[in-house]
């Protein structure tokens, strides 16, 4: 991982968010408030899982390319957002 502290960053921030809505929970705080809160972490955790994916789809394009100049990361991209739409 090339930003390891920054990753254990969020992950630190996300830990902390969940602690804040388990004492929501307990303190019996309105549903869209606590949902809201989840709906945060998740969006979060996504973040951490896109920017994860993405650092390793380029390593290993890139690897890739170094074995084989044919390979162009430009066209992995092209097809990895094509399969997203």
């Amino acid at each position: 991982m090339a930003d390891k502290k920054a990753y254990l960053n969020r992950l630190s921030r996300m830990e902390g968010q969940l602690r804040g809505i388990g004492k929501m929970v307990e303190e019996d705080r309105a549903c869209p408030d606590v949902v809201t809160q989840l709906m945060a972490v998740r969006a979060a955790m996504d973040k951490v899982i896109h920017l994860m994916v993405t650092e390793n789809l380029l390593s290993c394009v890139q690897d890739q390319e170094a074995q084989d100049p044919s390979v162009s990361l430009d066209e992995a991209l092209k097809l990895l957002f094509k399969s997203k739409s």
